[in-house]
């Protein structure tokens, strides 16, 4: 199974603001993380998930919560209590992929764990006060996949 982490970054490093709100709307990018996801499990934390306020169609959702009670209110959506716990989950389903699609906290957990980043780096800076975790280039084989108006889009591959 492939361990994936899919982020858009804005240049001065901001992913969004601690309230769970992203802070830029580019429809094309929101495209691109829906081609990238569909069909794959998404793995989130609660801030993030309570942000999107439903669920993503198409994926199996499962968000990661201290809180041992805690209810999305949503039947089909999957709750475990780590990060661990819930990449464990997607492999005893034989998942293909997976993608930790945020935020600040679980993206600082699972950098060390990935096997891969889709990252789409923005052309311009944005406000908010969560900021990607420093990636060290040298774990990394790097391939720009795509160019577009108003991001770039790479995949990070780890080297072994």
């Amino acid at each position: 199974m492939i361990v994936s982490l899919i982020v858009a970054i804005a240049q001065n490093g901001v992913i969004g603001k601690s309230n769970g709100e992203i802070t830029w709307h580019v429809k094309e990018e929101f495209q691109h993380f829906k081609k990238t996801t569909f069909g794959f499990p998404i793995l989130m934390g609660r801030k993030t998930f309570e942000s999107l306020g439903k669920p993503l169609k198409g994926r199996l959702n499962i968000v990661i919560s201290r809180n041992k009670f805690y209810k999305t209110g949503f039947e089909e959506v999957i709750v475990r209590s780590s990060l661990n716990e819930a990449i464990e989950y997607c492999r005893s389903l034989n998942s293909e992929k997976i993608f930790i699609i945020g935020g600040g906290e679980i993206y600082k957990q699972a950098i060390s764990v990935v096997d891969e980043m889709i990252i789409s780096f923005m052309k311009f800076d944005a406000d908010g006060d969560i900021k990607f975790p420093i990636i060290n280039n040298d774990e990394w084989r790097i391939e720009k996949i795509k160019d577009h108006e108003l991001f770039e889009v790479f995949r990070y591959e780890r080297k072994n």
